[in-house]
């Protein structure tokens, strides 16, 4: 019998690292243990307007190098698609405003033009970025930007663009832990609007996708990753909540199960790729630093409703009025949090992937995400008011009226998104030097280096790597660890 490895956390970050583990080593004893219904942690598809489609990340940054070899392994490389090219846009203060171009995730460059989307006072403002320089470990990213560019920069085009992927405050959040590419590049001694030029392209090159997507949407990825351990011998059980950890002479034992019918498995290896708090909880016992760390990960709610309107032949859609026909300009839109509105974004589906305009016949596909941290009365309403609330504010950014959708689904994600606020690199260290002094235990997961499919990806083949180095040689190892 091959090493015992038990996977706690069934999420992207914790199939990714079984598999990686299995690929390499199939003599492995590997089971992984999910404590929810379903795997995938915060990726899921549903069927809307007869379309089975992701009412989670839908998304997978294009640069990601562990993405893309994932998906040669399991055999999904033809199935990498990208956004149709059509832009996005800020609906800011009533209008849509085109996105900037020049930016390092809404950073303005020294070519960066925010004429029409700031007033002539800040866009003034933000042509005379004023010195900044690193003088601490952290910084948030507002009283940083601010200090460069002025607050409206923060607010109307660094904000939105950050809010769909942190869900979270720019008065909170860390620069360090959300742009370490910028840090890196000022810390050595740049101006911020230098550090954003060495960070982008030449601007005479092609543009390329930021993102990339899969044909049948991302969420395909989960069922292909737990067919890929199922098929190299791993054991996988969902509904089984990991209640606690031991250590033993030999190295773990993982105790999962009722308080009167536990169950309990000996590994040699462990890997927790749970959220933040189930980890601290797992490891209080053991490395009481480290689940201080994590206790001090704040998380924020969401909710995505997605939206099946009717469809004309052509893929537009009548108004609720009759009076026209309308269209879905664009990929969609964001909408900066000091507007106050209902909803922080929307993706016009049908516009942006080919696959999803393709697979609908009848009805054309968005939807709109609400919910940041801090906010609690956004999300405490039913679901109904939830996509009354995003067909109105759809209606009002494209100045039409929406019709009565055939379709719709809420998906609510609680304490969905890990916050990078000020000082999570030193948190994120602490939990990292505590671990290291557990022999045969290891964590990975969206709370440590990067909330984006691309950084999990990245952060679970270098887990199962680090695992892979210290294990004694096989004669049946199927590939060379990376």
């Amino acid at each position: 019998m091959g090493q015992r490895v038990v996977v706690i956390g069934g999420g992207l970050a914790g199939l990714a690292t079984a598999h990686h583990l299995l690929h390499a080593r199939p003599d492995l004893d590997l089971t992984l243990l999910d404590g929810a219904d379903r795997l995938g942690g915060k990726v899921r598809q549903q069927t809307v307007g007869g379309v089975r489609v992701d009412v989670g990340a839908e998304s997978i940054v294009a640069s990601s190098v562990a993405a893309r070899e994932l998906f040669a392994e399991l055999g999904l490389a033809e199935q990498v698609v990208h956004p149709e090219p059509v832009p996005a846009s800020f609906w800011s203060r009533g209008a849509r405003h085109a996105i900037p171009g020049r930016t390092f995730m809404g950073v303005p460059g020294p070519q960066t033009d925010l004429t029409g989307l700031l007033d002539e006072g800040e866009v003034a403002r933000a042509a005379q970025p004023a010195p900044f320089v690193l003088e601490s470990d952290d910084v948030t990213i507002a009283d940083a930007v601010g200090a460069v560019y002025g607050r409206a920069v923060v607010d109307r085009v660094v904000e939105p663009l950050l809010g769909g992927v942190y869900a979270g405050r720019v008065d909170h959040l860390s620069l360090r832990s959300t742009m370490p590419a910028l840090w890196a590049a000022m810390v050595g001694g740049r101006s911020m609007p230098a550090a954003v030029e060495s960070l982008l392209p030449p601007p005479t090159s092609t543009p390329r996708p930021r993102v990339m997507g899969l044909a049948g949407g991302v969420g395909t990825l989960v069922g292909a990753l737990w067919r890929s351990v199922l098929d190299a011998g791993g054991h996988v059980e969902g509904a089984t909540l990991v209640r606690r950890i031991e250590r033993t002479q030999s190295g773990w034992r993982v105790v999962s199960g009722a308080t009167n019918a536990e169950v309990a498995r000996d590994a040699d290896l462990v890997v927790v790729s749970t959220p933040a708090a189930a980890t601290s909880r797992l490891l209080a016992d053991h490395a009481p630093a480290a689940a201080s760390a994590l206790g001090g990960i704040e998380y924020a709610s969401m909710a995505v409703m997605t939206i099946a309107l009717p469809a004309l032949r052509d893929g537009r859609f009548a108004t609720s009025s009759g009076n026209g026909v309308g269209a879905l300009p664009g990929s969609g839109f964001l909408v900066p949090a000091v507007d106050g509105r209902p909803i922080k974004a929307s993706t016009f589906s049908a516009s942006k992937w080919a696959w999803v305009r393709e697979a609908a016949d009848d009805v054309v596909l968005l939807r709109a995400s609400a919910g940041r941290a801090g906010e609690v009365a956004t999300l405490q309403r039913d679901d109904a008011d939830l996509v009354a609330d995003a067909l109105a504010e759809i209606g009002s950014a494209l100045r039409t009226d929406l019709p009565r959708p055939v379709d719709a689904h809420v998906q609510r994600w609680g304490g969905g998104l890990p916050q990078y606020d000020l000082g999570h690199t030193g948190r994120v260290a602490a939990v990292r030097s505590a671990v290291a002094g557990l022999p045969g235990l290891e964590v990975t997961g969206a709370a440590y280096d990067g909330v984006g499919i691309g950084a999990v990806l990245t952060g679970a083949a270098e887990t199962a790597t680090t695992i892979l180095d210290a294990l004694p040689p096989s004669s049946t190892i199927r590939q060379e660890p990376r």
